[in-house]
């Protein structure tokens, strides 16, 4: 913030000029300093989980189930247990402890016994010398099935008489959801909403759909389990919570946590996906029955059965509003298919549910909110989190009641918009900047893309520039140009009560001749860039130009999930909790037993505020490094009541808008996105280039939710598109201009007053781009992704 209390600006201009450090500035905090990784992830150098390797290692596969609900009769192994190479089979008989896994709710099977639940589901496990005989031997298990009936949506989920897919539930969900098939319900209510229908002049309600969304990351599910000598397992993988894998596993594999040691490879990517267990559980066994290091690596097909989903949702929304434009009510319910097990589903139904109105002042609010049971693909984490479904459905609603009032769709949201000191419908009071109204300015206010782009200057068409490329579909007849708004509201950081902390152990050494820290956390690097966010926060609060970060892994506290947009507030403020801890410390041996707040750490130096030298870093620590661990937590959030869903919930909110601007082929039903441009703001930029990479990364996904990416399962419930050549994500060719414009309003309450950036603009991307396509047909459009066939009619 500056002096005179405007918000810091950031835009992409910046960044190209004065923001990028490379050889130049110091690595310290608000500086773009490159990441370490970034060559070697572009030139093809960088070595992902599959990419490991033991001299002596077997290779892993798992058998999967056709069905989608079944009950298992029999399996017999013996077939691939004389395959000359096999080394081991396991079913469910041979798991040595407990039989089930799971984030909160420990309802999934490592390996299935009775019955399966959806298709995809794990039933054998094989280790052998080679993948291909690993693939060969699962092949030739037999599995006697007897297909049962599915449940597949709310309606035959709760019928009379329905399938429960967990009858024998004693999970603390269960008390208080209607049905055996619901994992979790929950209200929100707030005000009277019948006396506020009553007194509104515009009245909108409509339904809407989200397909199912898949991850996508490039880097399948892959890890090395290796046996040590002590009877525990080392593993070796790619996932976003080392210590909750660890605490999953150690039940299943039958080991006290301490012989369970995990150690973060290289990660292709995550948004979610890799909170669950996929392939750790699997491996291990296999290492300890073989004696053996196992290796399994997904292929892409197996990968989509391997991982939880986006939670496709079908929500209906009731918006009433005055004449002059001002909301009176909202009432919505937003029904999530949480799939055949429950995974994070509980705080994706508590996410959807709190956020269920979007940035919005509303007085008079009533929502239900619940996750369902099925026999579709197991469904959890994926970025933005129960908020990305609700605000898909509020922003149409406000699209819709602003065309009802004759409002600009941006003039009516700034009417409506939340600021700092607003009551959330849990009754929380947003008590840091919701600059809401204006992120909603600065979008609507950016130049426009030039018109009719296609046309070069010889007369010619760039076909390129145009819906469907170079497929050479149009030359422009029938294309139409659309413009659409839309801003999102996500929660930062684990929410309803739950202990979210962090761990870093900071050490403070001399090397070669000068001081060197070394940054130890548990945090995943899944792509987001904490390893070089940390390493700018100890050279700022230490004073130390060489920074080494440590592995990760499980011989240091845990850093909490790769998730909720947290990891820079909460590992980041663990890294900066512990550096001070190191610095008061260094004052100490300077003779400064509490701490003098006079004193500097500059440059390898222990100086004064006018910059005077009082010790070198070098002297002080001599052989005798300093050596400290902290934990840091953020201020203590509460569960949501479960009749009124009242309570201060979260610990940040993060805002962003979006305008987009897309052209149609109206005849073949094709959309290009021009340009998809943001506003968001992020406290403090801790890194400017990375803050505008996630923005722009989120962005991006929005717009595969908007009109192309889902998982499109059958009526059987099988999973008809697992491969990337089905499952269509944008690649370049479909990513726009994204022009970014960033905010710095601080937050006190956080680490440099900085606030969770990956997840938000993943919200209010997808309504954008809809709403554009809406502007340029004039289509109500109620459902995503938007697909050919829904702008045409056939």
């Amino acid at each position: 913030m500056r002096p005179d209390r405007t918000p810091t600006r950031i835009t992409q201009a910046h960044l190209t000029q004065a923001h990028l450090t490379e050889g130049r500035g110091k690595g310290h905090i608000g500086e773009s300093t490159l990441r370490p990784d970034g060559t070697l992830k572009v030139t093809g150098e960088f070595a992902y989980s599959s990419d490991l390797w033991h001299e002596d290692m077997l290779w892993g596969f798992t058998l999967r189930s056709p069905h989608a609900h079944a009950q298992i009769r029999s399996i017999d192994i013996s077939g691939a247990l004389t395959l000359p190479g096999v080394h081991a089979v396991m079913t469910h008989d041979d798991l040595p402890a407990a039989t089930h896994y799971g984030l909160e709710i420990h309802d999934q099977p490592v390996l299935a016994k009775d019955r399966v639940r959806y298709h995809g589901e794990a039933v054998a496990i094989v280790a052998a010398d080679h993948p291909e005989t690993a693939r060969r031997a699962a092949a030739r298990i037999k599995v006697d099935y007897a297909e049962l009936p599915l449940v597949v949506d709310e309606a035959t989920a709760t019928a009379p008489g329905a399938p429960l897919l967990h009858p024998d539930r004693a999970d603390h969900h269960a008390a208080h959801a209607p049905h055996p098939n619901v994992v979790h319900r929950q209200p929100v209510r707030r005000g009277d909403v019948a006396a506020a229908r009553a007194r509104a002049d515009v009245v909108v309600r409509r339904d809407y759909e989200v397909g199912m969304q898949d991850q996508a990351f490039l880097g399948p599910e892959s890890g090395l389990a290796v046996p040590a000598e002590d009877g525990g397992i080392d593993l070796y993988i790619a996932t976003q919570w080392l210590h909750v894998d660890r605490d999953q596993l150690a039940p299943v594999l039958g080991l006290p946590p301490d012989k369970v040691r995990l150690t973060l490879s290289g990660v292709g990517g995550a948004f979610g996906a890799r909170e669950d267990l996929s392939m750790q559980a699997h491996a291990s066994l296999l290492a300890l029955r073989t004696g053996k290091p196992v290796k399994i690596v997904y292929n892409r097909y197996e990968s989509f059965f391997g991982h939880v989903h986006r939670h496709p949702a079908k929500l209906t929304y009731e918006h009433g509003a005055t004449r002059d434009g001002r909301l009176l009510y909202v009432q919505a319910r937003i029904v999530l298919d949480g799939g055949a097990y429950a995974s994070s589903s509980p705080a994706v139904v508590g996410n959807a549910a709190s956020l269920a109105i979007g940035p919005y002042v509303v007085e008079h609010v009533d929502v239900e909110a619940l996750a369902l049971y099925s026999n579709n693909p197991p469904c959890g984490a994926m970025r933005g989190f129960g908020a990305v479904q609700a605000c898909f459905a509020y922003e149409a609603q406000m699209d819709a009641v602003a065309q009802e009032l004759g409002l600009h769709p941006v003039e009516f949201r700034q009417r409506n918009a939340m600021a700092q000191g607003a009551t959330m419908p849990t009754g929380q009071i947003v008590d840091s900047p919701a600059p809401v109204a204006e992120i909603l300015r600065r979008v609507r206010d950016l130049p426009l893309p030039p018109e009719r782009a296609w046309e070069t200057a010889d007369g010619d068409v760039d076909v390129r520039a145009l819906p469907g490329g170079l497929s050479n579909t149009t030359h422009g007849e029938s294309v139409v140009r659309g413009v659409g708004y839309a801003v999102g509201i996500k929660n930062v950081g684990f929410s309803e009560g739950f202990d979210d902390y962090s761990t870093a152990r900071v050490r403070l050494e001399v090397i070669g001749g000068e001081p060197v820290a070394l940054v130890h956390t548990a945090m995943a690097e899944v792509g987001q860039g904490g390893v070089t966010v940390h390493a700018q926060i100890a050279r700022t609060e230490l004073g130390v130009s060489q920074v080494t970060i440590h592995p990760a892994d499980t011989r240091v506290g845990s850093a909490g999930s790769t998730s909720a947009s947290r990891q820079t507030y909460m590992t980041g403020g663990a890294v900066k909790h512990t550096c001070e801890a190191v610095r008061q410390e260094v004052f100490r041996r300077c003779g400064a037993p509490g701490g003098d707040t006079e004193l500097r750490l500059r440059d390898g130096k222990v100086v004064t505020a006018t910059g005077e030298v009082v010790a070198d870093l070098t002297d002080l620590l001599g052989d005798d490094p300093i050596d400290i661990e902290k934990e840091f937590r953020h201020r203590p959030t509460e569960p949501f009541d479960l009749t009124t869903g009242q309570g201060s919930g979260h610990v940040q909110y993060s805002f962003c808008a979006h305008r987009a601007v897309v052209e149609v082929d109206t005849e073949l039903g094709l959309v290009k996105v021009i340009e998809l441009a943001a506003a968001q703001d992020v406290g403090k930029a801790l890194n400017p280039l990375s803050v505008v990479g996630q923005i722009q990364g989120g962005s991006t996904q929005g717009l595969g939710l908007a009109v192309m990416e889902e998982i499109l399962v059958s009526d059987g419930a099988r999973v008809r598109n697992p491969s990337f050549t089905d499952y269509l994500i944008p690649t370049i060719l479909d990513t726009p201009t994204m022009p970014v414009d960033i905010l710095e309003l601080a937050d006190h309450h956080a680490p440099y007053g900085l606030r969770g950036v990956g997840e938000a603009p993943t919200l209010s991307s997808t309504p954008a781009v809809v709403a554009a396509v809406r502007a340029a047909t004039g289509l109500r459009l109620g459902r995503v992704p938007v697909r050919p066939e829904h702008l045409t009619g056939t």
